[in-house]
């Protein structure tokens, strides 16, 4: 059984404060109530609880060196996940929804004349790749929805099949495992740098290669 966010958090903050305390004190305060009614206000439903939770806690990573997860990823405060959606959201051709008069049921992936089109209106992106992807929490109501999925403009939206992907308690506790015992996280190592931040070292072993939900 998973265990919940805020217990993973409390392991992760732990093992931060003890191992890698430049990235503990880059740790954000909780986000403002009312920056979480904005995002919600933004994207036009609630945010799962799991994110609400985890932004409750922190309001994303203030240390802009450091990556707290794998993959090299940072976590996003409310403010930047309302800009970051607006701005995924802008690829969509949204004229089949203004013709239905309702949210149209978009793939995940849509071919445009240069790239690969991303930005579904129900995937709220967490976190930021320094590369300028993101990790997306998947809010439609379907087989999906809890998921953490990679997006990247010209890949896409990727379905990773590792299991700590499955939903962001799981990932959450899955990192405070790797950060606990030093196990490769699908194929990512904990270390700490000399200026006391945390990265993950790729070393490929072990690793999940993306399989892309078309």
């Amino acid at each position: 059984m998973t265990a919940p966010i805020s217990e993973s958090w409390t392991r992760i903050e732990n093992w931060l404060a003890e191992h890698a305390p430049a990235t503990y004190a880059g740790l954000a305060p909780p986000a403002d109530p009312a920056d979480i009614a904005a995002i919600e206000h933004v994207v036009g439903r609630p945010l799962l609880k799991p994110l609400v939770m985890s932004l409750a806690r922190h309001d994303g990573l203030l240390d802009q060196r450091g990556s707290l997860l794998p993959g090299f990823y940072r976590p996003m405060s409310a403010r930047e996940m309302a800009a970051a959606w607006q701005l995924l959201t802008g690829f969509h051709d949204k004229r089949t929804a203004d013709e239905k008069g309702e949210e149209a049921d978009y793939d995940f992936m849509r071919t445009g004349s240069s790239s690969v089109l991303y930005g579904h209106l129900q995937l709220i992106p967490i976190a930021r790749h320094p590369g300028g992807g993101h990790l997306v929490l998947d809010h439609r109501p379907e087989i999906d929805r809890g998921r953490v999925h990679e997006a990247e403009a010209v890949e896409g939206i990727m379905r990773v099949s590792h299991e700590m992907w499955t939903s962001l308690p799981l990932l959450m506790e899955a990192i405070a495992t790797s950060l606990e015992t030093s196990r490769p996280l699908n194929g990512y190592t904990p270390v700490v740098d000399e200026e006391q931040r945390l990265h993950w070292e790729f070393e490929g072993a072990g690793h999940s290669a993306p399989a892309r939900h078309r």
